[in-house]
């Protein structure tokens, strides 16, 4: 049976995002129907929306989704309806990565979220008679209802149960990658210097996992001075406006950085940070850059060096252990991602993409529906 929504819908750049009814289709087999309760905002929704990204329009974007699930496919036995569940990518479970649990770096990563229609090529949702696009992630959150499978939602654990989940919506990209990308990708060591390029979501995450990982010093990089205080706050041990970094850096870390994470996809940046790198060291990257950027690096110096530069995606993150580990040290104290978050109901949407393109807010939550 089809379900009715509300959603915000994409029409590209520079327009704003239109709250109007569509249509979801039938469930298929390894689907659930999820009633939306919250979803972030995240920086590739802003891409997609100025096609910096590959995904078409006009189309309904989203993919840090929370809910309860309304529905389930005949061949789900995993998620029951009622599950508080929290939303992430998708993937196809059967490549060498998905099965190396590594589902980020599926091998049809793209054709299960990025194509605006389902892998066999059906739409998830529709408008009157015109075409919409969805799927997006495998979920398209922006929605008072949204389809996604077995493989892109989370149960929320037991221990977590009296957290809402407009709060934990978020946890499914930012800060699955910028935690993902210290604990489970760089493998960061204790005692050791780390520098964080940015500190919107990705790299207030990444200090916050830093300090869990006893890195040190945590030095936060910024252009936005109030940013950096929170960034202090969460673990940053020191901190410097982009313009004194390298120069700071250089002079607190003479031996070089043992790990540096960027999150601005600047590429004057990461060749920047790369002459700071010590002997054996690893510069991990998780920003969008322009798709004609190209970085450059003496050749001699990286393999001398013996430096890795890793290109990240999602954290390395296995969601299905991940995203509980997160919950887990968010409750002891450890990962109190809360603090960058500012809630907008989703009628607010555009007013809420204009405080994080303003810097005002970091990770701005859209509240869609009541949890009980």
């Amino acid at each position: 049976m089809t379900t009715l929504a509300k959603a915000a819908v994409c029409y590209g750049p520079g327009k704003a995002f239109q709250i109007e009814d569509i249509e979801l289709d039938d469930l298929h087999p390894d689907e659930v129907l999820v009633r939306m309760v919250a979803s972030g905002i995240c920086h590739t929704d802003l891409a997609v929306r100025d096609a910096q990204l590959p995904m078409p329009v006009p189309a309904v974007l989203g993919h840090e989704g929370a809910g309860i699930v309304a529905a389930v496919g005949s061949h789900v036995d995993n998620i029951a309806v009622g599950d508080r569940v929290v939303m992430s990518f998708n993937s196809c479970g059967n490549c060498v990565n998905c099965e190396d649990h590594l589902p980020t770096y599926c091998y049809d990563f793209l054709n299960y979220n990025w194509t605006g229609v389902r892998p066999d090529g059906s739409a998830t949702m529709k408008q009157a008679d015109d075409t919409l696009y969805g799927n997006f992630f495998g979920q398209s959150s922006f929605a008072t209802y949204a389809i996604a499978t077995r493989r892109n939602v989370v149960v929320v654990p037991e221990i977590a149960k009296d957290l809402p989940l407009e709060m934990m919506a978020p946890i499914g990209c930012g800060l699955m990658t910028g935690a993902g990308a210290v604990l489970n990708s760089m493998k960061v060591k204790a005692g050791a210097p780390i520098a964080i390029f940015g500190t919107g979501t990705v790299g207030c995450a990444a200090v916050m996992a830093a300090k869990i990982a006893g890195a040190y010093p945590i030095i936060a990089v910024d252009v936005n001075t109030q940013r950096l205080e929170l960034a202090r706050e969460l673990g940053a041990t020191h901190s410097f406006t982009a313009a004194e970094a390298i120069q700071g850096i250089a002079e607190l870390c003479p031996t070089g950085l043992k790990y540096a994470f960027d999150t601005t996809g600047r590429k004057d940046v990461i060749q920047d940070v790369f002459n700071l790198m010590a002997p054996k060291s690893v510069l991990g990257m998780v920003g969008a850059s322009d798709p004609t950027d190209m970085l450059s690096f003496n050749e001699t110096a990286f393999m001398g060096g013996g430096k890795t530069v890793m290109g990240i995606l999602g954290g390395d993150s296995d969601i299905e252990t991940f995203l509980p580990t997160l919950l887990s040290l968010h409750l002891e104290g450890k990962f109190p991602f809360d603090k960058l978050i500012q809630y907008f109901d989703l009628s607010d949407i555009n007013l809420a993409v204009e405080a994080s393109e303003s810097g005002d807010v970091i990770k701005p939550v859209l509240r869609i529906s009541n949890e009980h």
